[in-house]
């Protein structure tokens, strides 16, 4: 993509579609006589009758009526200057681009000056273009054979501005980088789970790997034998396919220490095991590898970033299927770390695969874990669609991921894990835990249980079963994945890397 740059002189531009923030009071915004003047004497009088709005999010498309260099203008409501903030630009942005893939249009100039506030810089404004609209403009591939829709990708962008130059640049180019890996993120939950297997995951990752020089190392069924992942290898042991321990390394420092573990349930696919899902529960369970996802579009971003912070990520990949080989309930498996667990429900896979995994991770030496999984169906009961549930047993480090999140704009809520809990996941005649205590409290006990394998390491997990997927059309995306997190694991990385969270 093209990013040009070049003052605000609206006679100067050339491009297709012209974007202009239509606040509250726009004669109140410098510049605004300007573009009047370039644009339509008429503009005051649409705005006073309301064919032009001010209301947020209100999109008005409109041609150009003289020879200007924009062939048509596209004018968003921005409501109120003093109420506009980050998470409304990132969401105005979103729906600009939605409009942008209806126009088919492929250069768009960008006036920031009206998108501006006391809080909100033109820099500001510059990120969270690049990013509302790269998440916006997102779509699918579908496999339809008759489909004529061609690719939209945006090849230029102008911003018109007198601020610094280079700085804009560089914003917009950041953001629609975090776009892009969430995008990435969002193909690998959507795409269908005989092309998306653990396998194909691992070649997925070792291309990742390839382009940013990450260290990777992937273990299959041989490796994990022999290294005692009995968690794992007990939900894959009723497929056909290979499972896979994904191991990307990136380290930023000459000492591989401090390093933050980002880890990932991949499930490529869930028919609950012989705890079988009811036939309206089977659809969807494609996706039941968007921790994974989440996971492997963070690295994206730091690969591109390039954070101070050495950082490893672990997915452990698989799909859970029925055979005569499957696990079933009242088995009693051996994990990695020793522990041995009694199945009580094999569609409480999840947690066990994440198990070996943490185990993995901090064997190799992290000192910090974050783990994120399409955990439970309790989550959702407890908190909807539109939030993530989190557990951790440390205040300073969650304190630090909620300020990530906060800035991602992306909703995180911590539930309580208390001794209560704890003993309910130890209570077993036959073992050590067992992996699933009961229906009540389900998110905490689900979480809770991948959180006996962390020990004294400040840990943090996510569940991200009711986030991972939209039902419907949403602010930043279409229906299907929607790529949460990725964002957040990311810019909590790159907070990490200047700020010594031990010491606050």
């Amino acid at each position: 993509m093209e990013i040009k740059l070049i003052e605000q002189d609206f006679n100067k531009i050339d491009t297709e579609v012209l974007i202009i923030g239509v606040p509250e009071h726009p004669e109140n915004t410098p510049g605004w006589d300007d573009f009047v003047a370039s644009y339509n004497s008429h503009l005051p009088e649409w705005l006073k009758s309301g064919d032009v709005k001010t209301t947020y999010k209100q999109v008005v498309k409109m041609p150009t009526f003289n020879d200007s260099g924009f062939k048509r203008v596209l004018f968003i409501g921005l409501g109120a200057k003093n109420k506009l903030t980050e998470e409304r630009l990132r969401t105005a942005f979103s729906t600009i681009g939605k409009e942008i893939s209806i126009m088919k249009a492929s250069s768009i100039a960008i006036w920031p000056t009206p998108f501006t506030n006391e809080k909100i810089t033109n820099e500001d404004v510059a990120f969270l273009a690049g990013e509302g609209i790269g998440l916006g403009m997102y779509k699918f591939a579908s496999y339809k054979t008759d489909s004529n829709d061609r690719d939209i990708s945006l090849e230029t962008v102008t911003f018109l501005s007198d601020s610094n130059q280079d700085e804009l640049k560089v914003a917009f180019e950041v953001g629609s980088l975090h776009a892009d890996a969430v995008n990435e993120a969002r193909t690998l939950v959507n795409m269908p789970p005989n092309m998306l297997t653990a396998t194909e995951m691992a070649s997925y990752a070792r291309r990742l790997a390839e382009t940013y020089d990450f260290e990777i190392e992937v273990l299959g069924k041989k490796e994990m034998e022999e290294q005692g992942m009995g968690a794992i290898l007990a939900v894959n042991k009723g497929s056909v396919e290979e499972p896979q321990l994904i191991v990307l390394k990136y380290a930023a420092t000459d000492k591989w220490e401090d390093i933050v573990g980002l880890v990932g349930k991949g499930i490529t696919y869930d028919t609950g095991g012989y705890s079988l899902k009811p036939r309206d529960g089977m659809v969807g369970m494609k996706g039941d590898m968007g921790g994974a996802a989440a996971v492997l579009g963070a690295m994206q971003i730091i690969g591109e970033t390039r954070p101070e912070k050495n950082v490893i990520a672990v997915i452990a990949s698989t799909d859970n299927m029925v055979s005569g080989d499957a696990f079933k309930p009242d088995d009693v498996i051996t994990s990695l770390s020793g522990k041995t667990i009694e199945v009580l429900n094999t569609d409480a896979e999840g947690r066990l695969v994440l198990a070996d995994a943490v185990t993995y991770a901090k064997q190799s030496g992290a000192d910090y874990l974050i783990d994120v999984a399409t955990l439970t169906g309790g989550v959702i009961v407890a908190l909807g669609m539109d939030k993530t549930g989190a557990l951790t047993n440390d205040e300073a480090f969650f304190e630090e991921f909620m300020h990530a999140a906060t800035e991602t704009g992306e909703f995180v809520w911590r539930l309580p894990l208390t001794e209560s809990d704890k003993k309910r996941l130890r209570k077993s005649e036959v073992a050590d835990l067992n992996n699933s205590p009961g229906r009540d409290g389900h998110m905490i006990f689900g979480g809770g249980f991948v959180g006996e394998f962390v020990g004294d390491t400040p840990w943090i997990h996510l569940d991200i079963a009711g986030t991972s997927d939209a039902s419907s059309e949403h602010d930043l995306g279409p229906k299907g994945a929607t790529g949460v997190m990725v964002r957040t694991l990311a810019t909590v990385i790159e907070r990490m890397a200047s700020t010594d969270i031990n010491s606050k």
